[in-house]
């Protein structure tokens, strides 16, 4: 089998279908066609950077995970803040992972919510990881401001509402399922507005 016919993606549990053993697998990481990205995880080397190979493993491992909050901003164009780090959402309850490359705070959200404003953002090998809408960021920095800061909150909003499209309807009424977020919310919508 050549290295060729391999996918970018390889866990312990295919290597039996793919041919390999764990010492063929010891050779493809030495020999640094592979690279270690989580426990039992391997991505073909070179394939992406650092953040994205975080962003693999912790998709592969963590389907529910989700970028949210400053990453989230980011990706959204809602700041001009770089992330130092991943903030990654896991459903309360559950477990994050080990994930090697690059930093990811994983948070908690409550289940009853974490799916709302929930959508996927694409990544190489043909996986996707979860990724909160521009509006649900909105709402989660606004709910959470008390550890984020009041100024990343009021920026972002100023941001998205400079967008074309953006609906403070739409945002208030998803913040209905959010009932600590949405009066600070309205508070700076009728200031801004």
């Amino acid at each position: 089998m050549t290295t060729t016919t391999l996918p970018d993606l390889l866990r312990y549990d295919d290597l039996a279908t793919r041919g390999l053993t764990r010492h063929g697998l010891d050779r493809l990481i030495q020999s640094g066609t592979f690279e270690r990205i989580a426990p039992g995880l391997f991505l073909r080397t070179g394939l992406t950077d650092d953040t994205t190979a975080a962003w693999i493993a912790a998709a592969a491992k963590k389907p529910d995970a989700t970028l949210c909050l400053l990453t989230a901003l980011s990706l959204h164009e809602l700041t001009d803040e770089i992330p130092t780090r991943s903030d990654v959402a896991i459903p309360r309850g559950t477990q994050p992972a080990a994930v090697h490359h690059a930093p990811i705070t994983w948070h908690h959200f409550n289940t009853d919510t974490f799916g709302i404003g929930r959508g996927e953002h694409p990544l190489p090998s043909g996986l996707s990881i979860g990724l909160y809408s521009a509006e649900r960021t909105l709402i989660d920095v606004f709910r959470l401001r008390h550890a984020w800061g009041s100024d990343l909150a009021l920026g972002a909003l100023k941001q998205w509402l400079r967008r074309r499209g953006s609906s403070p309807a739409k945002l208030l009424a998803l913040a209905e399922n959010f009932p600590k977020a949405r009066p600070a919310i309205l508070h700076a919508l009728e200031v801004l507005l």
